[in-house]
């Protein structure tokens, strides 16, 4: 479980285009303790994951259940992605 939530943090971490250390100063985190949750050495503590929640609240369901509302604005990293490359091609519909 705690891998899967490191490969999760991973994820909203590059969707959002950040780097380990820009990432780390957003949630306020040790930059080896987030390459250690990333890479599975070490699960993401609650505090983590609150802070990852407040940072970067379109996430929050996805990263909490695996599940996605985008009618509510929760989304998960492959339509952050996936809306990113529309807007990047023109073809977005907004």
């Amino acid at each position: 479980m705690s891998s899967e939530l490191g490969k999760k943090v991973r994820e909203i971490r590059e969707a959002e285009g950040l780097g380990r250390q820009a990432f780390c100063d957003l949630i306020d985190v040790p930059k080896q303790t987030l390459i250690n949750i990333e890479t599975g050495r070490s699960g993401p503590s609650g505090k983590l994951l609150a802070e990852v929640s407040k940072a970067f609240t379109k996430y929050t369901l996805w990263l909490m259940t695996d599940q996605t509302d985008e009618a509510c604005g929760q989304i998960s990293p492959d339509i952050e992605r996936a809306r990113s490359t529309l807007k990047k091609t023109g073809t977005d519909t907004d």
